[in-house]
């Protein structure tokens, strides 16, 4: 071998080495490197569970209400005239029928008087066209008499007359014109006792008539007496002896007295729609007032709407209220506390269950280990829960804290609440 060969290898082969080295060195530093950059293993997340329950709906919920006047009035004239006299002011209490305010109209005095005359008048000419009546009737009674002894005369002589020389013929046909004259008479005095009696009855009709007025004239003069209508008390007065009052025209027009009964109220609550289902009547209910913090009133669910005022979407409720203490006063805003008792079951669930997003409102159930959504809309709340209503039924697990973060499909590790049980 020569000297160039043994130079050669002495140069190549640690050269050789070193790349070997090198490379050997890389892959490890590659492999290092993959192996750090590898994504760790998904783990499965644990959810804390709750069930959701059903129950009974019954809670107390409290409303805003409105005391009102059991009987609200207010009094106008029926007639115009002047105030005479006014009996009552603010504040008083009346009986049913007490006299409030008399009035005085001279035309309307002057009125009665002119129909008491025609009454009167129309009263003697039926009493004269009765007595003319009589007078006829006499006259055809006796007229009738004669004419039966006149027909009875005749038929004597015309009998006698068929035997030749025992009547003249001329007797015979004066006795015929007699009973034919008689029987004339008769007859229009039958129809003069007709027209009579036809002048009588009309005059009737027309006596009956202003006797009528009369009386008619004598109400209207009842209306100038203003009394009571119940048993109340005046909350309002606006005339004085005087002054000159009249009918309500179509304008707003001002009452001279207004009388309310407040010995017994209506407590006028404006229920919303998700609470009728629960309303009862027959039920006491208890409210207060500010007029006395801390005291408790009641009264008896008694009158219900059964329609919702299209503008408010609420059914009104009338309560009656005993108040013969006088305590309360119509006008007063108290606080009611309802209660509300709802024969179906309904789904409770802690209010941490249900998540809202700008799109929708839902829980998240746990079916199969597997979370789904489902949406739900809010009900009442009853103690710790609220009610919901969705496609859930009870005993459906559900995530304790609704969320968007755990997404539909999610596989997950369930924890009861309650007992730690996992699935």
């Amino acid at each position: 071998m020569s000297s160039k060969q043994v130079f050669f290898r002495s140069n190549v082969l640690p050269a050789a080495i070193a790349v070997i080295a090198f490379c050997l060195a890389a892959c490890t530093a590659a492999n290092s490197q993959k192996k750090e950059n590898r994504p760790a293993a998904a783990q499965t997340p644990t959810v804390l569970v709750t069930r959701v329950v059903t129950q009974e709906l019954d809670r107390e919920i409290r409303l805003p209400g409105e005391l009102q006047a059991y009987q609200d009035v207010a009094l106008y004239p029926k007639v115009p005239g002047f105030v005479e006299s006014i009996a009552v002011d603010r504040g008083s209490w009346v009986k049913r029928g007490q006299l409030l305010v008399r009035m005085s109209a001279p035309e309307l005095e002057a009125q009665k008087n002119a129909a008491d005359a025609r009454a009167r008048a129309a009263h003697a000419q039926r009493l004269e066209s009765e007595a003319k009546l009589r007078g006829v009737r006499e006259q055809r009674l006796e007229a009738e008499a004669k004419f039966a002894s006149e027909e009875g005369t005749y038929k004597r002589l015309k009998a006698a007359s068929a035997t030749p020389g025992v009547v003249a013929g001329n007797d015979v046909e004066v006795a015929e014109k007699t009973v034919e004259a008689g029987r004339a008479r008769v007859g229009l005095l039958a129809e003069n006792e007709q027209a009579a009696q036809a002048q009588v009855r009309a005059l009737e009709e027309d006596e009956k008539a202003a006797r009528e007025s009369a009386l008619s004239v004598r109400n209207i003069e009842a209306y100038l007496r203003v009394t009571a209508p119940f048993d109340g008390i005046i909350t309002e007065r606006n005339v004085h002896t005087g002054s000159f009052v009249g009918p309500a025209s179509g304008a707003p027009s001002v009452p001279m007295v207004r009388i309310q009964e407040v010995s017994r109220l209506r407590l006028l609550i404006p229920l919303p729609e998700t609470a009728v289902s629960g309303i009862i009547q027959g039920r006491l209910v208890s409210f207060s007032v500010p007029a006395y913090p801390g005291q408790k009133f009641s009264g008896v669910v008694r009158r219900i709407a059964h329609s919702l005022d299209a503008r408010t979407r609420t059914m009104a409720v009338e309560l009656d209220v005993d108040n013969r203490s006088g305590r309360l006063a119509p006008g007063m805003f108290p606080e009611v506390m309802l209660p509300m008792h709802q024969q179906r079951s309904s789904l409770f669930v802690p209010p941490s269950v249900v998540a809202t997003t700008t799109e929708r409102t839902f829980v998240i159930r746990i079916h199969n280990q597997v979370a789904e959504w489902v949406d739900v809309k809010r009900g009442s709340n009853v103690g710790s829960l609220i009610e919901v209503f969705g496609n859930l039924n009870a005993g459906d697990l559900v995530a304790v804290r609704g969320t968007d973060e755990l997404r539909a499909g999610t596989r997950v590790t369930v924890k009861e609440a309650s007992g730690g049980r996992k699935q």
